[in-house]
């Protein structure tokens, strides 16, 4: 059955569907729409609604969220992560990345540095140098300046200071210098007269004087009674620290020349 049989049949207000000039009419405006609703539409819409995501990497969020709010687009703080090339709180990374195309109020995220990466400072004092240098290479943290000083309270070759406070937390591959005790404060003695003594009376005065006899070199007299001492180095008044010896020049008994025998021919 033909479409004309069809519209005959319809009721009499109805025949014009069957007009082909009509039915062209319909389909060209149903065309129309769609051409209208889904390609020119949504191009005029979206005609100057793009922007180009600017680079924000290096900046301060204050700074990024500036910078982006000028492109028209939003900031997203993600989190924060350890990087030693950025300093505290600037952003290291981006999503989208910059140049890219993308609509006006996308959200931006980004990611700000932690700075460096937190190391604990291990206790040093009491310890041995060595076990420093170990201690603090165990930790990522490096050995500085050595410098020694006298201590009461520790030994020898311990240390004494360190110059990053044990139990903070300070950036890895941070310098740390120490300073090793050299033992106790050590008073300097005065040194005693003790020319005119004997080497008995010379070696107690000394002794009681923190120090001690050094070298002694004798000396031949026919005047001065043995054992005498007739020099001494360090001179009397003079300073010297405990336990340092003073050298003694002491009379050695020798017969007089009328007294020695002379052998019979």
């Amino acid at each position: 059955m033909s479409i004309l049989e069809i519209t005959s049949r319809l009721p009499r207000p109805l025949r014009f569907l069957g007009n082909q000039r009509f039915l062209i009419t319909i389909g060209s405006l149903l065309g129309l729409f769609v051409l209208l609703n889904y390609v020119v539409l949504p191009l005029y819409v979206n005609h100057g609604s793009r922007a180009t995501v600017p680079s924000v990497v290096g900046m301060s969020l204050e700074e990024a969220q500036k910078t982006l709010e000028q492109a028209r687009l939003r900031l997203v703080h993600g989190e924060s992560r350890p990087d030693p090339a950025f300093a505290l709180g600037l952003v290291i990374q981006q999503n989208p990345a910059a140049k890219a195309e993308v609509k006006e109020g996308r959200r931006v995220y980004v990611i700000t540095s932690g700075g460096d990466v937190q190391v604990p400072v291990p206790s040093l004092r009491g310890r041995s140098l060595r076990d420093a240098r170990f201690s603090l290479e165990r930790f990522g943290l490096k050995l500085g300046s050595v410098q020694y000083d006298t201590s009461d309270t520790f030994p020898e070759n311990t240390i004494i200071y360190q110059s990053a406070a044990a139990d903070t937390r300070i950036a890895k591959g941070t310098v740390v210098n120490i300073m090793v005790s050299k033992g106790r404060v050590l008073k300097e003695a005065q040194v005693p007269l003790v020319v005119g003594k004997t080497l008995g009376e010379a070696e107690g005065l000394l002794n009681a004087a923190g120090l001690r006899v050094g070298n002694i070199t004798y000396q031949p007299s026919f005047d001065l009674v043995p054992n005498t001492v007739v020099d001494q180095y360090p001179r009397q008044g003079e300073t010297a620290l405990p336990g340092h010896a003073v050298d003694l020049f002491v009379i050695k008994a020798e017969k007089p020349l009328e007294e020695f025998e002379v052998p019979p021919k």
